[in-house]
């Protein structure tokens, strides 16, 4: 069962007098790409791992220590019970898929599926995270530290995401998930990035297309993800009272 800790020394004390879990994932509370990586273990069943949540704001993920796990000072990042240790959301996401066998990725042996999720990732990385993430900074995480939003930043990245799904508007009318008729790691790529639209009140950008709206009931009303996503909720909820 996966546990969940506050620091890394709190979680080298519980560990010392437990089995020691496959992996450790250093994350943040409300970091969507630690959310990216919990989204993947969730759909995957998989729970024999810690998360430990760095402080952000205090700058934990600035430390010399961790540091030693991830140069650029960022998270998510795992290190497995061996030792081996890995940073980037999407390449923990696929390394995982591929160690425990998660049924997210298309097989070896079909060439032309393993191309298009390839495309398909990258369509994601290119065209849609770069102006999501910065719409989610000025208007969620400055919020948090003070900061008024940048107004015509947003407008900017809006009508990038806008133009954004107009594309995928007309390509799920083809398919049922964003890299064929498979759900994928790539759609589980997108969630945390759309939900933190919607916190921001941008979420009729997914409502108002057909198609769109469509593949994102599908993603988020799977079992897993669901559950994931509501006891996120509830959590937050606790956390604001």
């Amino acid at each position: 069962m996966s546990k969940l800790t506050n620091s890394p020394r709190f979680a080298s004390k519980l560990l010392s007098s437990s089995k020691m879990p496959a992996f450790t994932i250093y994350g943040s509370r409300g970091s969507t790409n630690t959310d990216r990586v919990r989204l993947t273990l969730a759909e995957g069943g998989f729970t024999d791992y810690e998360l430990v949540l760095l402080n952000l704001q205090k700058g934990e993920q600035k430390s010399a220590e961790h540091k030693k796990r991830h140069p650029w000072g960022k998270i998510p990042v795992l290190v497995s019970a061996e030792g081996f240790t890995l940073y980037e959301s999407r390449a923990i996401c696929k390394y995982l898929a591929t160690k425990y066998r998660f049924p997210l990725l298309p097989p070896d042996s079909d060439i032309e599926a393993a191309a298009l999720f390839d495309q398909a990732q990258c369509a994601e990385m290119t065209y849609f995270e770069e102006p999501a993430g910065r719409i989610a900074f000025e208007k969620f995480a400055k919020k948090f530290i003070g900061l008024p939003p940048d107004d015509a930043a947003v407008s900017d990245a809006l009508r990038s995401v806008e133009l954004f799904f107009d594309v995928a508007e007309r390509l799920l009318l083809q398919k049922d998930y964003m890299a064929g008729n498979n759900f994928t790691l790539v759609d589980i790529y997108y969630i945390p990035l759309i939900q933190r639209l919607f916190a921001c009140g941008y979420g009729d950008i997914i409502a108002s297309r057909e198609a769109v709206s469509a593949w994102w009931d599908r993603c988020v009303n799977r079992l897993a993800i669901k559950r994931l996503l509501a006891a996120d909720k509830e959590a937050a909820l606790a956390a604001s009272r």
